[in-house]
Parts: structure tokens; sequence; C-alpha cells
């Protein structure tokens, strides 16, 4: 039987939020509560445990809103990238855990418990390494395509600044919710390469290893949820505005 936790990642700065205050953004309102509670909520309805919660910037601010939930808290000392704050959460994982779904705390919201069940069921049954959710967006700027072969599997994920023509025209983009083969991570988290551009380390990065190695990589679309990345103001009142609409 597959003993299945969580990590969510909420570490970062989010300096394109321009808060005045030390705080960090999985904290801001979304609907009726914090972004992170939201989060916290879908994973408990969905009986993952543990649930880790990576923080590092204004840790104190994510900590006291989740003082009363049942998680674990992870400090990523040196903000070092995505791979490296699940590499400091893998070390809280208990040997028994079999799989471990990976979100981000500041766009999770979204998500319901069917998605988040679909995705581990996908998992599961076709016994990958990686299973990641995928939705389309109108508008994809800036965020990671999915690119499939004829056979309509993942051979890639392109970001933005990679992308060529055609592929800037994909709908369908990686959202950052991935589970994994516990075992998967322990050999392969070690062997993701720092970035030469940003000097962190990426989750993206366990995709290519993956496929470069004969793991499995499958993915579960979701189609077209509401869903936003919050970077921004702006993008925080787009998203407060679909959230409440959804």
């Amino acid at each position: 039987m597959n003993r299945i936790g969580a990590v969510i990642l909420a570490a970062g700065k989010g300096s394109r939020m321009k808060l005045r205050v030390a705080k960090n953004k999985v904290i801001l309102p979304l609907g009726d509560k914090p972004m992170v509670l939201h989060t916290v909520e879908l994973l408990v309805k969905s009986k993952l445990k543990p649930i880790i919660v990576v923080v590092g910037f204004a840790q104190k601010s994510v900590m006291n809103i989740l003082r009363f939930t049942d998680v674990v808290f992870v400090y990523q000392r040196k903000r070092l990238g995505t791979a490296h704050a699940l590499s400091c959460a893998f070390r809280k994982i208990p040997e028994s855990m079999t799989d471990l779904v990976v979100l981000q705390g500041d766009d999770s919201a979204f998500y319901t418990k069917a998605i988040i069940k679909e995705l581990i069921k996908k998992h599961v049954k076709s016994r990958s390494s990686i299973t990641l959710l995928t939705i389309n967006v109108k508008n994809p700027y800036g965020l990671g395509r999915i690119i499939r072969n004829k056979k309509g599997e993942i051979t890639e994920i392109v970001e933005e600044k990679d992308a060529n023509q055609d592929q800037k025209k994909i709908k369908e983009i990686n959202p950052a919710c991935y589970i994994f083969k516990a075992d998967f991570l322990k050999k392969y988290l070690k062997k993701v390469k720092k970035s030469k551009l940003t000097g962190e380390y990426y989750l993206t990065s366990l995709i290519g290893l993956a496929l470069k190695n004969h793991k499995k990589v499958d993915t579960f679309s979701a189609g077209n949820i509401p869903w936003r990345g919050v970077n921004t103001p702006d993008e925080l009142k787009e998203a407060e505005k679909m959230f409440l609409q959804a």
C-alpha cells in the first residue's frame, strides 16, 4: 500500500510582491484565508501525512499562520531553489513513505481534493517515478510549456526564455504540482545540477533526469481549471477575482 506525504514550498522571498513588511507572500489572503492555509487544508482533506512546510524568508509569519495545524516545519537557510528546498524537506520524510506530493504555497489554493486524488490515482496506476499536474491556460506567457511526442508522452518542459515560436503557442503548462516516488528522489535529488544563470537548483530538472535515465514520467491533465500564479500585486488581484468566481 502506498504511503503518501506532502511538501509545501513556502520559503521564497517573493520580492516582486514589493511587501513593505517582512512577511512571506504565502500568508497573503486569497478569498477568506491566507493562501498557504488553503493548501494545508486541501492536503489534510486529501489525507496526506506528514505535511511538511519548507519555510525560509520571514518564516515566523508562515509558522504563526499555521501554528494550529498539524504540519512539520523545515527551514531552508539558503534559498537555493525549489529542488534544494525539497532536499531540505526530504530529510524529514519517514522511511516508510513511498511517494511525495510537492506543490507551491502561493498558487495551490485553486486545486481541489478531486484533482489531488486523480493525480495520485494516475501516479499509482502508472507506477511512474514522477507524475505532474498539467493545466491549460489562455495566456501561457512566462510559464513552462509541456512538450509531447506523437504518442502524447511528455518529452520535456520548455521555459518561456527557451521556447521557440511554435512552443510559445502551446497552452498546456506546468503549474508546479508533482508527485514523486520516494525512491526516485532518494537517488536523483542529489544529481540536480545548479543553474548557471541563477545558481539555484530547480525541480523541473528532475523531469529531465528521469527521462534521460529512462524512468517513467506521466501527467495528469486537469484541463481548463481556474488558476493563477501569484508573483505580483496585480496577479494577486487577478487570483482573488478568479478564486471568488470559481
